[in-house]
């Protein structure tokens, strides 16, 4: 083998990571290279990566923002930063229920024209946002 082969060559063999029918899961290089990764903010890359793990073939998931924010360990504000963060940088699509994970744009992009886009959509549309109004409205300091 030659130096390159062998620094090329997994350090250990037997855990070279495969798909095995559990998932459909995985992030291009790029997604690093092409400054997705450098672009998102913490709670936005977390919220991506939990997506990623959670969609199935076609990047669709079904987790409601209760249980994200509680995998996450995130409150609802938080949450909603995220996700509007990740439809306005064109990664996910989400319709009020259903998110999907997207093919990467041809380049890092600050605005999408997703499914729901404007603050009037997610208003009238999605759950999370709606309870956030509410309790806003409300003066709750509650979050999920």
């Amino acid at each position: 083998m030659t130096n390159l082969q062998t620094l090329r060559a997994p350090l250990v063999p037997e855990r070279v990571r495969r798909t095995g029918g559990q998932g459909f899961s995985f992030l291009p290089h790029r997604f690093l290279r092409d400054g997705f990764f450098s672009m998102l903010t913490r709670d936005e890359l977390a919220l991506y990566v939990m997506l990623l793990l959670a969609g199935n073939r076609d990047g669709v998931s079904f987790y409601g923002y209760d249980a994200i924010c509680s995998l996450l360990r995130c409150t609802l504000d938080d949450y909603l930063d995220a996700r509007n963060g990740l439809i306005d940088k064109d990664l996910i699509a989400f319709d009020g229920t259903r998110f999907q994970v997207l093919s990467l744009p041809a380049a890092s992009v600050n605005s999408s024209p997703g499914p729901l886009s404007t603050d009037l959509d997610f208003e009238e549309h999605d759950p999370a946002t709606i309870q956030a109004v509410i309790r806003h409205s409300l003066g709750s300091s509650h979050s999920k």
